[in-house]
């Protein structure tokens, strides 16, 4: 029989303490009253999840435009805890690490696979280098990039990590292949009420895979920009349309070219700034994008932003031309800096807006 919303699973543990369904209220008014800011947002978005409302109010992450609000089914809530736990193999008992704000869709995501599926849940303070207890043994978490990255010496008790939010950059996926975590870059956006497909990234005990798979009860397909179509009727009736350029090698798995709305066409040549991004990465250290510029001959050129970077332009561009990897076309030709990317909520660059202020200030 199928979970539901209104019920809280009889193994559900929260920072070490079973709660029923009123309990958890009480708790969640403790926390609003008298928790601090992040621990106030999980009590809201608790009392919400406890009501008798089939649905939640979220915001979206505003990645691809602004932050909108949506509306979404408690029920596809729940089944897509169940694909996750299925795909994980997570049982009840099993222990989780909470270490994501509750304002977006990941961070309840969380609790709500807690909830469902009977897990264990140890909720910290969401910082960017979460705290937690190093010497407890985890079979699943999540979390973003950026805190990966500075707890990457504490996390070798930890069995399943999922990696999403943002890009996960080369530099790291270079660090994870000796840690002892199986690692799983995700796919997904709140309209789907977070992944719907995974790809496992190299380390001890885990293998590279260059093509995400879909979760139980999802299908894609391609429109004729070559887009991703993402059909998951447990999650959200209608076929949702996206604008992630991909090369399918079947109804449940894909491989991630690039945003369509990032394409540059130079010289009658498409780039897709994320795939030449990955090649230059190694070369530099800071944060920066590749958009496009009108150019009187080839309608678009291909350049290069980088924020508050150390070494001049001019050494930028040489050690990118040197570069065995990276075709004469994907060279940028020409460099700008700027001090300060602007970024959405969840510090995800907003490649137009930064392209703007650069081009606009030239």
């Amino acid at each position: 029989m199928t979970p539901t919303y209104n019920k809280v699973h009889n193994r559900f543990k929260f920072n070490g303490l079973h709660f029923s369904h009123e309990e958890l209220k009480e708790v969640a008014y403790s926390l609003i009253k008298e928790g601090k800011p992040y621990e106030k947002v999980t009590g809201d978005f608790l009392i919400d999840w406890l009501n008798n409302k089939d649905f939640l109010v979220v915001t979206t992450s505003g990645s691809t435009g602004y932050p909108k609000q949506i509306k979404l089914k408690k029920q596809a809530m729940v089944n897509s805890a169940i694909a996750t736990g299925n795909f994980f193999g997570l049982e009840p008992g099993d222990k989780a690490l909470h270490c994501l704000p509750s304002h977006f869709i990941a961070g309840k995501m969380m609790f709500v696979r807690a909830l469902v599926l009977g897990l264990e849940i140890d909720f910290v303070e969401p910082a960017a280098q979460p705290v937690f207890d190093f010497e407890k043994t985890y079979d699943f978490c999540a979390m973003i990039p950026l805190q990966l990255k500075h707890t990457i010496k504490y996390i070798d008790n930890i069995k399943n990590i999922i990696v999403g939010g943002s890009k996960v950059t080369k530099p790291l996926i270079e660090k994870i292949k000796d840690c002892k975590p199986r690692f799983y870059e995700t796919y997904g956006m709140t309209e789907t009420v977070t992944h719907v497909a995974v790809r496992s990234l190299e380390s001890k005990n885990g293998k590279k895979e260059p093509y995400f798979t879909a979760l139980q009860n999802i299908k894609f397909e391609q429109d004729d920009r070559g887009c991703l179509l993402i059909h998951a009727p447990k999650l959200v009736k209608e076929t949702l349309v996206t604008n992630d350029i991909v090369e399918l090698k079947s109804d449940q798995s894909f491989k991630l070219l690039g945003r369509f709305d990032n394409v540059i066409n130079s010289g009658g040549v498409k780039l897709f700034p994320e795939q030449i991004e990955d090649k230059i990465q190694p070369v530099i250290e800071e944060r920066f994008i590749l958009v496009g510029e009108e150019d009187a001959t080839l309608g678009e050129k291909l350049i290069l932003i980088v924020e508050q970077p150390k070494d001049s332009v001019e050494d930028i561009l040489k050690v990118i031309k040197e570069l065995k990897n990276l075709e004469k076309f994907e060279v940028p030709k020409k460099i700008y800096t700027i001090d300060k990317f602007p970024e959405t909520n969840n510090r995800k660059i907003q490649r137009k807006k930064a392209a703007k202020l650069v081009l606009e200030a030239k």
